[in-house]
């Protein structure tokens, strides 16, 4: 259709007005603190966009939907308003998110009121896409995510939970995470790319970061590093690397169709830059609390918060995985076990400098006589509707019956299957047998305990015995990828009911 020179008019006229109330809008929620900061951060940008027409350059922003990402997000969207309204034109703003099973649905409505407040549906130069698995396409709050996506995060799950007696932080967030770097890669690359990723981590942490995969990658990977070449798509390439010896580990090396379905994208271009937020803004919640509540409509879901973040709900199954942990290995309480993940998350929540009101919310949600059977009901629920897990399940994953050839499956037999315990000799023979090999009706049983069909359980009984998590991770892979996580603290506790104090690792969210 030909737009005629008076429509153009029209449009672009509406555009302005669009632009100017929302950044009026902006800067009345915002503190003057940011809204000045906002202003460095607007000078900053322009000086490093590469294209010399505004309009030709194209910004990412991550945003998971939560309350950090949701501000920085409020921030960006200010930024490209405060550009517009200096120069009159503006750089395109792109924004991805990933999702994965673990998101509950008020994440996406939360994300989707952020969108409409900051009027990012209506203005032409903003882009907000959503990657569900390998797949890039725009952001629609309603629309389910795909079953084979959930499969792939139920399995992700499983697979490593039962190679570390359910660890909450490796079971939940190694796989979530490579995931999420290669939603980075993705959205960098689709419909034409973009020049800039914009980052609210410092200099100094994206240093961090890079260094800490490079040496992963250099240790587990197979392409080591010739070039001495930096930036972007050079992490991402080195993040693949890890990725592929990291489900390498947990798959086995034949699994070739499961190992490139989690390659992290790298097509980008080598001039693809960061660029920081971190010295222009301040991210406590408490400094930005009416921006997030009354502005975005940001909603604490009792699902959705869950500890130390607000954008995932597997950290209630983390709490819940403590309590089964206590009261089927070491035979206390399940309250035991839910109080000392408590605490830990407690303490974090201080380190990352909550606000006390929220903290408050979340010692309150788990205090009282019967908490505990409210939270364990409200985690299975979530495990279910999440992830299709059992309670049963959830409970095997934390005994880790099956690697190291079947270490542990006598002891979990006799705990909590022991009708098959004089079936123990079978079982060996059956997760030891070829692959082709059918199981029949033991395969199916083991399959309703464990969530993991028999090709799974094979490939688990090859791989080798868990061990504790140690004060400073292991040797391989998966310790060394927790040595290098700030998400853990180490705790007293008992492992028998009148044992004596002991101090094990705990890590989470």
């Amino acid at each position: 259709m030909t737009v005629l020179p008076e429509d153009t008019t029209r449009s672009a006229t509406g555009v302005r007005a669009l632009r100017e109330q929302t950044l009026h809008r902006l800067r009345t929620a915002m503190t003057e603190v940011n809204g000045d900061g906002a202003q460095r951060c607007a000078e900053r940008l322009l000086a490093v966009l590469p294209k010399r027409r505004l309009q030709d350059n194209a910004v990412l922003v991550a945003y998971g939907g939560g309350k950090d990402s949701s501000y920085s997000l409020a921030f960006c969207r200010a930024v490209q308003l405060m550009v517009y309204a200096e120069k009159g034109e503006t750089f395109r703003l792109r924004t991805v998110t990933n999702r994965h099973a673990g998101m509950p649905r008020a994440v996406m409505e939360n994300i989707d009121r952020a969108y409409r407040a900051l009027r990012i549906p209506e203005d032409p130069d903003c882009e907000a896409l959503l990657v569900d698995g390998d797949e890039v396409k725009p952001f629609r709050a309603g629309e389910a995510l795909a079953p084979q996506v959930v499969a792939r995060n139920r399995v992700d799950l499983l697979m490593t939970g039962h190679r570390t007696f359910a660890e909450p932080r490796p079971t939940f967030c190694n796989a979530c995470n490579l995931s999420m770097v290669n939603s980075f890669g993705a959205a960098a690359a689709y419909n034409g790319g973009v020049d800039v990723i914009i980052t609210g981590d410092s200099p100094a942490e994206q240093r961090s970061y890079y260094l800490w995969v490079n040496r992963l990658a250099r240790s587990y990977g197979e392409n080591l590093d010739k070039t001495g070449e930096s930036g972007f798509r050079r992490f991402l390439e080195k993040t693949d690397d890890l990725a592929r010896a990291y489900f390498t580990d947990i798959f086995g090396p034949d699994a070739e169709a499961e190992i490139d379905r989690r390659r992290v994208t790298h097509d980008v271009p080598r001039e693809l830059r960061f660029f920081s937020i971190y010295d222009d803004t301040r991210y406590s919640a408490s400094e930005h609390w009416n921006l997030l509540n009354d502005y975005l409509g940001f909603v604490f879901d009792d699902l959705a918060f869950s500890f130390t973040e607000s954008d995932c709900g597997t950290p209630t199954i983390m709490a819940h995985l403590r309590g089964l942990k206590c009261e089927r290995l070491y035979r206390r309480s399940y309250r035991d076990g839910l109080g000392e993940y408590v605490e830990f998350a407690l303490n974090l929540m201080r380190r990352k400098e909550f606000p006390e009101r929220l903290i408050d919310t979340m010692r309150e949600r788990y205090a009282g006589d019967h908490s505990g059977e409210r939270m364990r009901a409200k985690a299975n629920a979530f495990a279910l509707d999440a992830f299709g897990l059992t309670e049963q399940q959830l409970i095997c994953m934390v005994h880790s019956p099956f690697p190291g050839r079947g270490e542990r499956l006598e002891a979990y037999l006799e705990a909590e299957q022991p009708d098959l315990l004089p079936r123990v000799a079978d079982i060996h023979e059956l997760l030891g047998a070829p692959d082709a090999e059918p199981g029949g009706e033991l395969a199916e049983r083991l399959e309703r305990c464990s969530g993991l069909g028999l090709d799974w359980l094979r490939t688990l009984y090859r791989s080798p015995a868990p061990r504790p998590a140690g004060l400073t991770g292991g040797k391989d892979l998966m310790g060394e990828i927790l040595a290098g996580d700030p998400h853990k603290a180490v705790i007293p506790t008992r492992h028998t009911p009148d044992g004596p104090v002991v101090h094990e690792l705990i890590s989470g969210r």
